[in-house]
């Protein structure tokens, strides 16, 4: 599996890469790992509701084709998209949403985070805040878009939505939660050897 590092990408011009990428791949085609890092945008999902836009300012908001709800992309937050063929690998969606869940949980306890899931909402949380979301495109049995981990960005802009949906709901960062300095490259690194460790032992 490839990680492709792409540093500060536009937000549209990224997700056209990856839907020319999962159109033209084949039965060959390595699965690659994108980290990215994408300027200010709120992005809502494939079944987004407005009634989740609260106070949006000056920040664009992109309607894009991932499943869940609308969420902040900013410097300063870890990107990964996973484009990976599920049917070669003999994964599902659910499995491969786990293995994301998983992957986080297992990184940021190298930080000594204790993380956790809630049942019935997507994404990963430390005391019920939520530190990182996900969201996938299945086509063809092949994923696009991923993860973003929140590691030390500016999260006000989180209050100009109900993030993912859900109202009230608050978020956080890690450089607020380790005992020392992080840096995004550094938990990029990890991350993606996490998800291909997860990926391989889970691939029939």
């Amino acid at each position: 599996m490839k990680v492709v590092n792409l540093g500060q990408q536009a937000y549209l011009d990224t997700w056209q890469a990856m839907k020319d990428f999962t159109n033209k791949r084949n039965a060959v085609t390595e699965d690659e790992l994108w980290v990215v890092e994408h300027a200010q945008v709120f992005t809502q999902g494939i079944a987004g509701k407005s009634e989740h836009e609260l106070c949006i300012s000056q920040i664009p908001i992109v309607k894009t084709d991932r499943g869940g709800q609308i969420t902040y992309h900013g410097p300063g937050q870890l990107i990964i998209y996973c484009l990976i063929d599920l049917k070669r690998l003999g994964l599902g969606v659910k499995q491969m949403v786990s293995i994301i869940e998983t992957s986080i949980i297992q990184v940021l306890t190298l930080y000594h985070v204790d993380a956790h899931l809630k049942q019935g909402a997507p994404g990963v949380y430390v005391n019920n805040v939520k530190i990182a979301a996900l969201g996938l495109k299945v086509k063809h049995g092949k994923t696009y878009h991923g993860l973003s981990l929140n590691i030390d960005m500016d999260l006000s802009p989180f209050s100009q939505i109900n993030p993912c949906g859900y109202q009230g709901l608050k978020v956080t960062q890690l450089s607020d939660l380790a005992d020392n300095d992080v840096s995004l490259s550094s938990v990029a690194l990890q991350l993606t050897q996490q998800l291909i460790s997860n990926i391989t032992n889970h691939a029939k």
